[in-house]
């Protein structure tokens, strides 16, 4: 006697050998011998051969016809056999009644299944929904294939024109197009973004990383909404000063200006003037709202996302020829020994005389020029005076970092600043700490301290930037935090630092900038009118978002940077290239700041020279392949090694800072204004 059963979901043939109560010892044709229970037995019979009733089933089940099976059955529950009497119009023969339940069991559409050997068919309008869902299937199969022999066939498919960025960055696994472009990319052996960058679905491998960061964090556009410029009071002052401010050629965000005056006592007044859109925008307007959606202005080679909109930059930066909206900070000084005598804040309209620019001063004003009172240039004995009143507030703040157990800072280091031009880079060296960089960062430095400390005595909270020894004690690794509470920053060497002279580009600026401006207009009263009081759950909620996003930014900025330090290569046609040891295996280019690792590098002292033989780069993944062709015999170059890192962030004083200036990749300096790049910190 032989068996047709059931046994996990699946049907087979066997010859019974034994029995025993309610259970069947079946051997299979296979020899494998298996344990039966009599309810999983749905058909015994003798002949035909086991192996011979599977085959005649199975071509029986392959010859059913489903739809008029389906009629045949009706609307009640039934057996197999019963089924298979009307079906064949006689009593199912074994191998007739094993094909009809194989075809039955292989129709859930069709028939479900109500226990062993008992079925019920779909109602109809079940069935036409499941039989409407196969035909979709299928037609979608069809589709997705074409689209395959056509990305293969290096053409982007039209109803992917419009979801490119999704299907990159955001896909739905489950359409069609994107199994395709992973279906396609798998037979081509490539990545989803190299293949729509060879299909043209994006033009190159920078317009990939710009959409990625775009479609991350500006899902919207980088675009503004149509918004009303906000206007400063028409009652301001107007200060009796001329000033002038110091940028790159290509900024168009001036925040901060200068003013020198000599009193009739002999001292003299240094005016820091930054510009106020504190004054006309006002927390939770339109454009408030704007800005701290944004946070900062985004910078990289050759562009920039800013934080307001053009019209209201225009409306605050500060011009040449205009009388501009300004905080002013006023310090009376001492020129025998440039001791600060007295400090004063106001707010004001401050009539800025010119704009100066480091491309048309740098070969002008020299430390040597500075000393010897040589050569011709605008606002010289301004300069001149500035520049010694930086020296001492530089060695003051020395005196104070090592005073905090660190070292001196070390103004020997190399930065880059990037020029994009019609997809042609420039990238040029600049030794840091210039004077008229170190203008700029010594007066921001102090304006920024002092009016953190001007906070700090109004009772007022603001955003600051604090520097000191991490968790682990006194030899931990010293970190920068944002704090809303005067802290130091041992870095710089400060007893607090606000960031305040960037309102046009930076958030945190705008809203100490609020902060200033109650301490500054209602002196003792300032807590009780200040936009923002202490433990403020929006302002801790603003420096959160905010270290998010300038992280998020700074990321970005810095791949751009290696991006363009890829196209250089390329550009210049470099294939052997100088380099200087960081650190272990990792080197910096001398003429660009590429960093790569060289595995299995011989162990070289921090400095050290050597001559790189560049193998191949990819601007997609933004790698560097190249190898170590010989060690320059030569001392290590101290302008080269690279600076050891006392916070997260780095630059000349520890400090990060996007520097405002279009097309110069600005990322890192010692304060606002100063134009270095963010892999400064690293040369």
């Amino acid at each position: 006697m032989n068996v047709f059963f059931e046994e996990s979901g699946d049907f087979k043939v066997g010859s019974i050998l034994s029995q025993a109560g309610e259970a069947y010892q079946v051997e299979l044709a296979s020899g494998k011998r298996s344990k039966v229970k009599a309810k999983d037995v749905l058909i015994q019979f003798d002949k035909p051969e086991p192996e011979s009733l599977m085959s005649a089933a199975k071509g029986i089940a392959a010859e059913v016809d489903l739809d008029f099976l389906w009629e045949v059955a009706g609307q009640e529950e039934f057996g197999f056999a019963e089924l298979g009497a009307e079906y064949f119009g006689h009593a199912p023969l074994p191998f007739e009644a094993a094909g009809l339940v194989l075809a039955l069991h292989a129709a859930p559409i069709y028939f479900h299944k109500k226990g062993r050997g008992r079925y019920k068919a779909a109602p109809e309008q079940t069935l036409k929904a499941a039989l409407a869902g196969i035909e979709k299937k299928k037609q979608q199969a069809i589709i997705q294939a074409g689209y395959v022999e056509e990305l293969k066939g290096g053409k982007l498919p039209g109803s992917m024109q419009s979801i490119v960025l999704q299907l990159l960055f955001k896909p739905d696994k489950n359409t069609i197009e994107y199994k395709a472009l992973e279906a396609a990319a798998s037979e081509l052996q490539t990545t989803p973004q190299r293949l729509m960058l060879s299909t043209g679905g994006l033009a190159s491998p920078k317009d990939l990383h710009m959409s990625r960061f775009l479609f991350e964090h500006f899902p919207r556009g980088a675009g503004f909404p149509q918004v009303e410029v906000p206007k400063a009071p028409g009652d301001l002052p107007l200060a009796d000063v001329a000033a002038f401010s110091i940028d790159d050629v290509t900024t168009t965000e001036i925040d901060d200006a200068f003013s020198v005056v000599k009193l009739e006592d002999g001292t003299v007044r240094v005016g820091i003037h930054i510009a106020a859109p504190g004054l006309g925008i006002r927390p939770d307007d339109a454009i408030d709202k704007i800005a701290r959606a944004r946070m900062s202005t985004v910078y990289m080679p050759g562009d920039k996302i800013t934080m307001l909109p053009d019209e209201v930059v225009n409306a605050f930066t500060l011009a040449e020829g205009n009388d501009c909206p300004a905080l002013s900070l006023y310090a009376v000084l001492n020129p025998a020994d440039w001791t600060v005598i007295s400090t004063s804040t106001r707010a004001e309209r401050v009539p800025i005389k010119s704009n100066l620019r480091h491309n048309d001063l740098d070969a002008l004003v020299n430390e040597e020029t500075l000393a010897s009172g040589e050569g011709e240039y605008p606002h010289k004995e301004e300069l001149g005076l500035l520049w010694q009143w930086a020296l001492q507030l530089e060695a003051g703040r020395m005196k104070k970092r090592e005073a905090f157990g660190l070292k001196p800072e070390q103004a020997n280091r190399v930065d880059f600043n990037f020029y994009v031009d019609d997809d042609v880079v420039s990238i040029v060296r600049r030794k840091r700490g210039a004077p008229l960089d170190k203008i700029v960062a010594e007066l921001m430095i102090f304006a920024n301290s002092t009016w953190g400390k001007l906070l700090h005595d109004s009772g007022v909270p603001g955003i600051y930037r604090s520097q000191g020894p991490g968790a682990g004690g006194w030899n931990a690794k010293i970190q920068v935090r944002m704090v809303t509470h005067a802290a130091p920053h041992q870095g710089l060497g400060v007893d607090q630092y606000a960031w305040s002279t960037s309102p046009l580009r930076r958030y945190t600026d705008l809203v100490n900038q609020w902060q200033i401006l109650a301490c500054a207009s209602n002196g003792v009263t300032a807590p009780l009118v200040a936009p923002f009081k202490h433990r403020d759950a929006t302002l801790f909620a603003i420096v959160s978002s905010f270290d998010a996003a300038y992280a998020a930014y700074n990321d970005f900025q810095q791949n751009m940077e290696r991006y363009w330090c890829l196209r250089w290569l390329g550009q210049e046609q470099a294939k052997q290239v100088d380099a200087v040891v960081l650190k272990d295996e990792v080197v910096r280019l001398v003429e660009i700041p590429l960093v790569a690792r060289l595995a299995g590098m011989p162990q070289l002292a921090r400095g050290a020279q050597v001559k790189l033989d560049i193998v191949r780069w990819d601007e997609v993944d933004l790698s560097l392949e190249a190898r170590l062709l010989e060690v320059a015999a030569v001392a290590p170059d101290a302008s080269l090694e690279l600076e050891e890192e006392e916070e997260g962030d780095t630059g000349e004083a520890a400090l990060a800072e996007v520097v405002e200036a279009e097309g110069v990749v600005a990322a890192v300096t010692t304060e606002e204004g100063v134009e270095v790049p963010a892999n400064a910190g690293t040369a």
